[in-house]
């Protein structure tokens, strides 16, 4: 058995394929199956008259999904998907799939969602999943080698890192316990003991939130790291986010063109400082006549924009009825682009006016929304690294700096709109000012006490950051939602399949 990735290494072989139909079309004396093995796709070419009676009907039977192995002559052609061809000489059909619920045309969201498990195979969704393991294979590289272990958090826990209110409770035998929403204490822990770790495993959050940012399900990459300061966790950060972003750049070329993915920011996030700015300036931008001189302006390109795209539209929908069949599958493919490039520009003209009040109406003192960071991240064509945060709106065990009143905390911005994907700090390493905030927090020392220990005995100034991998793959692959970001998603409303 070959696979279809490797059909490059066997030009003008006989080679045998198993998979399925992901698309079928025949025309006369030729049948022409586009077959998918998890690999990739290829184009598989059965002529009537090189085959025998059986192998025909075997061919013409076939529907969508259906599973098959094919054997047959590798072609080198330039045209066909993947620069190669096969050239049938036996069909084994293994299952006929009948009525294949997800089909060529258009499909709702809800429907999709439904049908998960199928969706799964769609071209589009193959090569996100594709990123996503390219995603999780740079960073395991990344760490491994620069000497961090790599170790692994409870998601049971009895205490909440960052308060109660959005971790979902659960009976732990006779004991309440919860589902964790970061393994960071743990690394914290594991860190004094090693010095660089990493924790990389699921986490959950019961955020009562339908955005196209949330899961209440979701995997974490948190290093912690002994004797970093806030400088050194941002270089760390930094270099972790070329890094991933260079590799799939480099292996996953294919997937991103599948993706329809401008790779533009991408190339100059590998390549180019980041930015880096304190929360007050950030406040300062948000307000800034600028930004909403800007807002007016990405309004009216929309308009415009969706103007020509609806002219567009009528100019081919009059050429699909005389038009032969190769261009209307064309016409079709371009009028499911420009419907959803119009969905998308009506989607920005309705959020523009709230972007534009909530970016002059912003306060000092509160955390950056959703709406916040996409106009802030509008301006910057690489990540954007935010720091200095007021303290108040941050978690217990940051470090402060001088004043008091600023947490020594960073949140990792990602352009195009996409927001945070990294949230991190130095920690607080000294005794008094933990069991302190501790109690301003309102939290049971007690469930803490294992915790205190690390400042007890051997503390030393430490760092570290989380991680969010759908979010970070979103961005690469230029996805909308972060439910297309893992294979199963759980939401809010959204439990199966």
């Amino acid at each position: 058995m070959t696979y279809i990735k490797k059909l490059a290494d066997h030009v003008d072989k006989e080679v045998t394929l198993k998979g399925w139909v992901y698309n079928f079309r025949s025309s006369g004396s030729l049948v022409f199956i586009e077959m998918r093995d998890g690999t990739g796709i290829t184009q598989c070419v059965v002529a009537k008259d090189d085959v025998s009676e059986y192998v025909w009907e075997a061919a013409t039977s076939l529907k969508q999904e259906s599973s098959l192995e094919v054997v047959g002559t590798v072609k080198a052609d330039e045209r066909s998907i993947g620069g190669h061809e096969i050239h049938v000489s036996n069909v084994k059909v293994h299952q006929v799939a009948e009525n294949y619920p997800i089909t060529p045309k258009e499909h709702g969201v809800e429907f999709l969602m439904n049908n998960r498990h199928l969706w799964l195979r769609s071209q589009k969704q193959w090569a996100a999943m594709r990123v996503r393991n390219e995603i999780i294979y740079a960073i395991h590289t990344f760490f491994q080698e620069r000497d961090f272990v790599q170790m692994d958090s409870p998601i049971f826990t009895g205490n909440a890192a960052e308060g109660s209110t959005t971790l979902f409770e659960t009976d732990y035998f006779e004991d309440k316990a919860y589902l964790a929403q970061t393994g960071q204490l743990y690394g914290e822990a594991m860190a004094m003991a090693h010095g660089l770790i990493y924790t990389f495993g699921p986490t959950f959050r019961a955020e009562k939130s339908k955005t196209r940012r949330h899961l209440t399900e979701f995997w974490m990459i948190e290093p912690e790291m002994a004797y970093y300061d806030l400088d050194m966790n941002m270089d760390l950060a930094e270099d972790m986010i070329k890094a991933i972003v260079s590799t799939v750049l480099e292996k996953r070329k294919d997937e991103l063109e599948i993706l329809e993915r401008d790779t533009s920011s991408l190339e100059k996030t590998a390549t180019e400082p980041f930015e880096r700015m304190t929360y007050d300036e950030a406040v300062k931008i948000l307000k800034s006549d600028e930004t909403a001189d800007m807002l007016d302006e990405m309004a009216e390109s929309r308009r415009q924009e969706q103007v020509d795209l609806e002219k567009e539209w009528e100019e081919i929908k009059k050429e699909h009825g005389s038009a032969k069949k190769w261009r209307k599958a064309q016409i079709d493919q371009r009028i499911k682009e420009i419907s959803a490039r119009i969905d998308q520009i009506e989607e920005d003209l309705r959020n523009i006016p709230g972007w534009k009040e909530s970016a002059r109406n912003f306060e000092w003192g509160n955390d950056l929304g959703g709406s916040d960071e996409t106009v802030l991240m509008m301006q910057y064509d690489v990540p954007l690294i935010v720091t200095h945060w007021p303290a108040e709106i941050k978690a217990f065990y940051m470090k402060r700096d001088d004043t008091n009143k600023l947490a020594l905390g960073m949140d990792v911005l990602a352009p195009e709109g996409y927001g945070e994907i990294i949230g991190g700090s130095q920690r607080e390493d000294d005794l008094e000012v933990m069991e302190e905030r501790i109690k301003e927090e309102g939290l049971d020392k007690e469930v803490f006490e294992w915790y205190l220990d690390l400042r007890r005995f051997g503390s030393v100034p430490h760092s570290g950051y989380g991680l969010g991998l759908e979010r970070t793959v979103a961005w690469v692959c230029g996805l909308s939602h972060v439910r297309e970001t893992i294979p199963f998603p759980r939401m809010m409303g959204r439990l199966t399949p």
